[in-house]
């Protein structure tokens, strides 16, 4: 019993399933919903069950599904039903799972035949199912009853337009077979959201309560209503069958038995009944199965080249074999010595795009950093001058001199350089710290060696710690030999008499008039909320002016501020922003942008700030001196000189300025040159050339190269990884191999189903050689649950007197031809049959429907009692 297309198909989504959960990953099938649309009582929920081939869901006459079922189906070991309204119930009788459906059902639309289009949602796990979804819809009708809202047939319409949309749905367009095709609903509906007929299979139901010497051959032949992927023709059980507990198996038996017994359908048998449907529904899931396993084999393959260069380090790898150790440490520390060499020299390849690194940090801290900080140390012009005059007075003593004096400008020029110790230690520490940090970033590729990247490390940061001393000895012994001799003769000194002659004149040297230093983006931070709030603009700073512009095309100028009484000071960043400020502001106290004593510019990193303000200094634009004067000292600051003493103060402070920019430009030179080759060169040539001796000296090599658990366990994994890939990909191959796809159908000529195309063709039937007695007992003919009824050609209107349904059936049955050209109501010929069924008492105005319950219990002809044994 069950569906066994789809029990072979199992195993195979089985392994795919198995081959891509082993490498960690899930496989994606999306395998197509099936949705079932039809007519009322058109045998909807008989066709679901037998494709699933289980009888759980409710059935009767009149309308039983009243919200749609999204059955899950899922493949399990153990077989049960489960429910999303009550998760935690596990159903294992499927009798009980009809029962929560009818319950469930009721719970939302009430018991009068109201309807709702909230999904009832069942998961049947089962051993014999694939991982599917169907979808047993509300039937199609048009006349509300009890609840029923009065827009009825739009609501279950637009409830199953809801479901059959979707691209991935298969659409079973159910029609009885004592219907006339070409008013079917469900077929127009499937057109209208699959117009190539692609996802639509039609299933004739009830092909054998068809009135005798009619048949549905033509449909089914695919010949008189043409659908792309033609028609399947099922007999399923009759309510008489279900009430007497008929199973599937015995079911499907007698439809075969019908199929093979009938003189119009024997000859199809084999593409007719449940079986075949159930075939078809399989064939679409294996084509879908097919057609993704492409894009899955390209997946797996692009997965394992990139594993492949990986693996084949491992495929012989011994872990304690002592000749790879030794192979691997020499490969490890010659790959860290090439790391730690590019990013201090800088290299093509493997280029840090999102940040600075290594060589590029050091070299900013050589040109912007550590000019910075000595310009920060520059002597303030008002204690100079009190400091040189201090000098000249403490030297003359008693006297009175008549002359500048040597001794003075020395004083003041040995006090200057000694305040160079700070900037260039600090830079030392700064360019220590930028090495040790290159150090770690290069070890982090021996991480598959804890211990051997510790020992690199702490082996090459002491010998950096060892260094740094005697750099900043060496560079501490360039600033005492400048302290040793004050060369006077030196070619860019000025000299006592240029000393004398030149006029008073800034600390600034500007450097070329509208040369542009620096362009980038800045915020400008402290523009109140009322006038907008802060704002990024693009800077442009030249030698005389900083200028900003709405964009970077510079065509819109906001505001060009002269560099003149300029200078910047540092500022604390608020307490939720994530930017770094610095402001410039005017010496004068005069406002530098509208109301503004200040402006606030902001960046995004504390090293555009320090790039900023080397930038600034190349325009002359200064730091502030840190306020630390006493009260007492501010009033000495305005202490008067007398003539003499002013010239002589003059001088020495314009011989000051000159050499003190000549120690300045020397030591900024040699600096850079005493780290690089005592610090830097030094580090990259201990690595190249003795590294090695302090790694064997420091632990013997097996403790050096011990795996970390890690590394074990990636390589174990990276290995499985690979095995499974090539698996999955043979597991593909064989699915290729064992499963055949079958084209999709050619177009046919279904313009019959165009709105607003013409009615059928001549009804589904062939003409019987020899027409029936007049007096066959009309209870014989099948009540037909389409359409409502509808009354004869010529016959009173609907709502009319009851004697204008009376009329004997034969002549309904005579010219169908020629009443299908002329009036549609004609067609199917079973139709006029039925209203001879309708008692004559009913009262004008109620719909002429045959009444729900004797829909289906008296299928079994007379004459002919052996079809359905």
């Amino acid at each position: 019993m069950g569906n066994r297309g789809m029990e072979e198909l199992i195993p195979l989504v089985n392994k795919l399933q198995d081959a891509f959960s082993s490498i960690g990953q899930s496989c994606h099938l999306d395998l197509p919903q099936i949705a079932v649309v039809g007519g009322q009582s058109a045998g909807k929920s008989s066709v679901l069950e037998n494709f699933v081939g289980r009888d759980f869901l409710p059935r009767g006459s009149g309308i039983v599904t009243r919200r749609p079922l999204i059955l899950q189906l899922i493949f399990s070991k153990t077989e049960y039903a489960e429910f999303l309204h009550c998760k935690s119930k596990k159903f294992t009788d499927f009798d009980e799972v009809r029962q929560e459906i009818e319950a469930e059902t009721d719970r939302v639309t009430g018991t009068n035949k109201g309807i709702s289009p909230v999904p009832i949602n069942l998961r049947v796990y089962s051993p014999h199912v694939l991982n599917l979804t169907l979808i047993d819809l509300p039937g199609i009708t048009k006349v509300p009853v009890g609840d029923q809202p009065q827009d009825i047939e739009f609501q279950i319409r637009d409830m199953i337009l809801q479901f059959i949309s979707r691209e991935s749905s298969l659409i079973l367009a159910v029609t009885p077979a004592n219907m006339d095709l070409a008013n079917s609903d469900a077929l127009k509906m499937a057109k209208e959201v699959d117009p190539q007929g692609l996802r639509t299979i039609g299933v004739i139901t009830k092909l054998d309560l068809m009135d005798e010497g009619t048949d549905a051959r033509d449909v089914l032949e695919n010949k008189l209503l043409p659908l792309r992927r033609g028609y399947i023709g099922v007999v399923n059980r009759s309510q008489k069958d279900i009430d007497g507990k008929k199973d599937i198996r015995a079911a499907l038996a007698a439809e075969r038995k019908f199929f093979l017994s009938h003189p119009a359908y024997r000859h199809m048998a084999e593409r007719m009944g449940t079986p075949h449907l159930q075939r078809v529904l399989n064939q679409q899931l294996t084509n879908h199965i097919r057609e993704t396993l492409p894009s899955l084999r390209s997946k797996l393959q692009s997965q394992l080249l990139s594993l492949e260069k990986e693996v084949e380090e491992y495929k012989n790898f011994r872990p304690d074999d002592p000749a790879r150790k030794t192979k691997a440490l020499l490969q490890m520390v010659q790959q860290f010595g090439v790391d730690f060499e590019k990013r201090i020299e800088g290299s093509g390849d493997q280029v840090d795009t999102l940040e600075l690194s290594g060589g590029a940090r050091i070299n900013r801290i050589f040109h912007e950093r550590f000019p910075f900080e000595l310009v920060k140390m520059e002597f303030d012009e008002k204690d100079l001058r009190r400091e040189i005059s201090y000098a000249i007075k403490n030297i003359h003593g008693v006297r009175t001199g008549l002359f500048t004096p040597d001794l003075a400008f020395e004083a003041i020029v040995k006090k200057q350089v000694v305040k160079l110790k700070e900037p260039c230690l600090k830079c030392v520490d700064l360019v220590i710290q930028e090495l040790i940090n290159t150090v770690r970033q290069c070890t982090s590729k021996l991480g598959s060696y804890p211990r051997l990247r510790e020992e690199t490390e702490r082996i090459v940061t002491t010998h950096i710690r060892e260094r740094e001393g005697k750099t900043k000895d060496q560079i501490l012994l360039l600033i005492d030999i400048e302290l040793s001799y004050i060369n006077t003769n030196h070619e860019d000194f000025i000299g006592f008499a240029n000393a004398q002659q030149r006029n008073t004149q800034t600390n600034k040297k500007r450097a070329i008039p509208n040369q542009v230093i620096r362009r980038g983006w800045l915020t400008i931070n402290n523009i109140s909320i009322m006038k907008g709030g802060s704002k990024e603009y693009w800077f442009v700073l030249t030698a005389e002016s900083l200028s900003w512009y709405k964009d970077e095309e510079e065509k819109e100028k906001k505001y060009m501020l002269p560099l003149d009484n300029l200078k910047i000071r540092d500022v604390e960043k608020g307490f939720m922003s994530t930017k770094h400020i610095f402001a410039i502001f005017n010496t004068e106290q005069r406002n530098v942008y509208k109301d503004l004593r200040q402006i606030e510019l902001a960046c995004d990193s504390q090293e555009d700030v320090d790039s900023w303000k080397a930038s600034f200094l190349r325009a002359g634009v200064y730091p502030e001196k840190d306020q630390t004067e006493s009260e007492d000292g501010a009033q000495e600051n305005t202490f008067s000189m007398d003539p003499q003493l002013e010239r002589q103060v003059e001088t020495i402070r314009n011989l000051v300025d000159s050499y003190v920019g000549i120690i300045n430009k020397s030591i900024r030179d040699l600096m850079p040159k005493t780290i690089m080759h005592l610090m830097i060169n030094n580090t990259k040539d201990f690595i190249h050339s003795e590294l090695l001796a302090f790694l064997y000296s420091s632990s013997d090599q097996g403790s050096l190269m011990e795996e970390s658990a890690e590394q074990a366990q990636r390589r174990d994994e990276m290995l499985r990884m690979y095995h499974a890939l090539k698996e999955a990909l043979a597991i593909i191959g064989d699915i290729s191999t064992s499963t055949v796809s079958t084209p999709v159908p050619p177009p046919v000529d279904d313009t019959w189903l165009q709105p607003g195309a013409g009615h059928s063709p001549p009804p589904q039937r062939r003409p019987p050689s020899a027409l029936l007695p007049p007096g066959r007992p009309p209870s014989l003919r099948a009540p037909a649950p389409g359409p409502p009824l509808l009354p004869l050609p010529g016959g009173a209107p609907p709502g009319g007197a009851p004697p204008a349904f009376t009329a004997p059936p034969i002549p309904s049955r005579l010219g169908p031809f020629a009443a299908a050209a002329t009036d549609p109501f004609t067609a199917p010929p079973q139709i006029p049959a039925r209203p001879a069924r309708i008692p004559p008492g009913i009262p004008p105005g109620v719909p002429r429907r045959p009444p729900a319950a004797p829909s289906r219990p008296t299928i079994i002809r007379p004459a002919e009692p052996s079809l359905l044994d």
